[in-house]
């Protein structure tokens, strides 16, 4: 008979690769419960809601990720509030890394669910990022604001939720884009490859000046 622990990874990891590939909104608890053989009360015992479950399959990967970046961010060789914006998000690159070893091909899942959360209008992960993760998202947001003082702050929000959209596309589509660029260009591309790649595009589009009319 699996122990609770097993019952509760299944459902966890059935969920994870459901909201990834389907979304949040268009997977259900039955079919949560079908691809990891438990009951629907398995679900409600160690998650309550379905709510609850986004959230724990989230924060297996921000309980790693979290931390991490704060810690790099912090770890620049000068002051972060200092640094360019191409260094706080190349700091972000090893901790987005780390997240393979949570999962084979975490790095990529974890974007994937971050963009579902969006574009879904999951606001209850908002709330659950901000309350359960609010210090090491102020040392990032604090980075980039020193990083580009230029930038108001309502124009900083949209410019980093591009940023985000920007990063999840990519390695969303990262296979095809391999694909592409192999058969186009001869370039043979790795995650971390793919992510330095796209990092002076997103820094450069958050800091260039606010047009005037």
């Amino acid at each position: 008979m699996a122990s609770r622990t097993d019952t509760k990874t299944r459902i966890l990891d059935a969920a994870e690769k459901l909201f990834a590939e389907r979304g949040f909104s268009e997977t259900s608890l039955r079919l949560i419960t079908s691809k990891a053989e438990v009951n629907l009360a398995s679900v409600n015992y160690h998650f309550g809601s379905k709510k609850e479950l986004i959230r724990a399959v989230l924060a297996r990967y921000l309980d790693v990720f979290m931390p991490s970046a704060a810690i790099e961010i912090n770890r620049l060789h000068h002051a972060p509030e200092h640094a360019s914006l191409n260094e706080i998000f190349s700091a972000l690159i090893k901790p987005l890394l780390e997240l393979n070893k949570v999962r084979n091909g975490g790095t990529i899942i974890f974007l994937q669910l971050l963009g579902r959360g969006y574009i879904e209008s999951q606001g209850h992960l908002r709330w659950f990022i901000t309350t359960h993760y609010g210090e090491h998202l102020a040392t990032f947001v604090k980075a980039v604001a020193a990083s580009a003082p230029h930038i108001p702050p309502a124009e900083m929000f949209w410019r980093l939720h591009f940023t985000l959209g920007t990063i999840v596309f990519t390695m969303a589509s990262a296979d095809a884009l391999n694909e592409i660029a192999a058969a186009d260009y001869g370039e043979h591309n790795n995650t971390e490859a793919i992510i330095r790649k796209v990092i002076p595009y997103m820094a450069a589009g958050v800091a260039v000046p606010v047009l005037t009319n």
